[in-house]
């Protein structure tokens, strides 16, 4: 097949030796089954995104690190160069997330470089050596569909102890391998102490997971892993091998929201008082 641009680069360079065939395409990369020696890997290439594209992601940027205070406020306001940055900050991400989900024990295909916007990583096959298929395409048993949801709760909280949520985690980026699921496609994935939203990207990729399997095993949409592991990540008590339960004890006591909103006014009222304090001091020099 005629090589795609952006891996004729690496062959040139001896990373790849041959591109075999595409593997699938879409909105943001698109995946090619290479051989690199006596090895067949695959090879991501990432797509440059549009504006509309680059807004839809700020929500999961938020917390991320970068590299110096000129890069953050360029990406905050989204000018040209800003752009180009949280472009690269998203390429790197899945990157970033490969390699530290690799080296804390969670099941993520094993990354082997990053070179000029393609990430060559390993390539899950299934038991006869063909590609893996999606979680959502596979039909299971009920005791297997409880094996590979209790499995990937493990690995959700795994991610959760290292600091990360994939934000996007749904039947559509597990692949099912000989030895059970394997989780896919994190450019996307959030900082858990960075990102406000990060509580409620938890619990949606868990309730995703929950949904699907429960086509198998009906029992499991009355779990609540996703508020379970919050809590005890709140409480600094998560850890990679936490014996989780499912169960969660919702707070169902009337919220007194006369207390709440005086504590809003309060510390308007001091914030006020503090900039008068200051403003006076100015005036005084």
């Amino acid at each position: 097949m005629k090589t795609p641009k952006g891996l004729q680069d690496l062959i040139d360079e001896g990373v790849i030796d041959q591109v075999l065939r595409p593997l699938k395409s879409g909105k943001e990369a698109s995946v090619y089954i290479v051989r690199s020696g006596e090895d067949v890997r695959c090879a991501k290439v990432y797509k440059d995104m549009a504006q509309r594209s680059f807004q839809a992601r700020v929500q999961y940027q938020e917390g991320r690190k970068v590299r110096g205070s000129r890069q953050a406020r360029a990406m905050g306001k989204a000018t040209k160069f800003g752009r180009k940055e949280a472009e690269a900050a998203w390429k790197n991400a899945e990157v970033d997330a490969l390699y530290q989900l690799t080296a804390a024990g969670v099941r993520v295909p094993k990354p082997y470089g990053y070179f000029n916007g393609v990430l060559v990583m390993e390539l899950v096959i299934d038991a006869d050596g063909h590609s893996a298929p999606r979680l959502g395409e596979v039909e299971l048993s009920a005791d297997t569909a409880r094996d590979y949801h209790r499995f990937l709760m493990q690995q959700v909280a795994r991610m959760l102890c290292v600091g990360l949520i994939h934000g996007d985690l749904s039947e559509y980026n597990v692949l099912v391998g000989p030895d059970g699921p394997v989780i896919i496609d994190l450019p996307q994935a959030v900082s858990a102490s960075g990102n406000n939203a990060a509580r409620t990207m938890l619990r949606r990729d868990v309730g995703n997971i929950t949904i699907s399997l429960s086509r198998f095993a009906p029992e499991l949409l009355d779990t609540h892993y996703g508020e379970e592991m919050w809590a005890l990540y709140e409480l600094g008590e998560l850890h990679p091998d936490s014996e989780l339960t499912g169960h969660f004890e919702f707070d169902e006591s009337i919220a007194d929201v006369d207390s709440v909103m005086q504590s809003i006014i309060d510390a308007r009222e001091e914030a006020i008082i503090r900039q008068q304090g200051r403003e006076a001091a100015a005036q005084e020099d």
